[in-house]
């Protein structure tokens, strides 16, 4: 579990985050939501553990974030961002390797390759492997970075106290990318991992979240742990626009489309 109690954060007179308060269970697929600069990103930063909040606490698996150490939460927590730049050649190999850093001293053991090859099939390019990383196309790079975060978190059966965080991790990819990364996040919950996510396609995140979390103007203004009672009133406040509410007769969940 993974609780933020009362977290501000400010910037000189800035307030990118006010009071915020939320609660995420193991086992969900949990959408963090809202508009350019409505502090979705300065939240995750703080729960992860990579931004300090000026006042509040940080709660993972019961115990205060800043009592971790940093090798300590890299073992229990990952990251993965939209876009990773890397201008010398690596290969795929030693990228998704760099996800098992916490896990061993000077060596990588036998145990460590195998859960790369595990993460790298389970990605469906376990191929690229002795590819370099700086010749792969956009979706199979991202692959590439999901494996690799897998690789920092990977356990073989229960997913319990494991927390994989996606920042905006679909945005500059095509349809067929998007859907890929976000079902294998989606599959691993049944395994109890908690997935945190920030995404920007409404749609694209009813098709995949358990629950939703709205943001505007650094306050939580919503929490939908039943997405279908989301409602037009509620989008359209978030976002400041104007759409309506229909039901998908593929996946049977709501989605919203535009009047305009």
């Amino acid at each position: 579990m993974l609780k933020a109690e009362n977290v501000t954060y400010k910037i000189d007179n800035q307030t990118l985050l006010d009071d915020v308060s939320v609660v995420f269970g193991e086992g969900s697929f949990s959408v963090i939501m809202g508009q350019n600069g409505a502090g979705k990103s300065t939240l995750m930063r703080i729960l992860a553990g990579s931004l300090k909040s000026k006042s509040g606490n940080v709660l993972m698996f019961d115990k205060p974030l800043h009592n971790f150490k940093e090798v300590e939460l890299a073992r229990v927590r990952a990251v993965l961002s939209q876009h990773y730049e890397i201008s010398f050649p690596v290969s795929v190999e030693d990228i998704v390797m760099m996800g098992r850093y916490p896990h061993f001293g000077n060596q990588p053991t036998g145990k460590d390759f195998a859960i790369i090859d595990k993460t790298l099939d389970l990605m469906g390019i376990k191929n690229l492997k002795h590819r370099y990383y700086d010749t792969l196309s956009g979706g199979e790079a991202q692959k590439v970075q999901m494996a690799r975060v897998l690789a920092q978190i990977w356990q073989h059966e229960n997913n319990s106290d494991k927390i994989l965080f996606l920042d905006e991790p679909v945005s500059q990819l095509d349809i067929h990318y998007q859907h890929f990364i976000l079902s294998v996040a989606k599959n691993l919950t049944k395994n109890n991992l908690l997935v945190i996510a920030i995404l920007h396609d409404l749609n694209l995140a009813l098709s995949y979240a358990d629950n939703i979390i709205f943001m505007k103007n650094g306050k939580v203004t919503d929490y939908f742990d039943n997405i279908e009672e989301i409602s037009k009133e509620t989008v359209n406040h978030v976002f400041d626009v104007d759409m309506e509410k229909i039901q998908n007769p593929f996946i049977n969940k709501p989605m919203f489309i535009s009047k305009t």
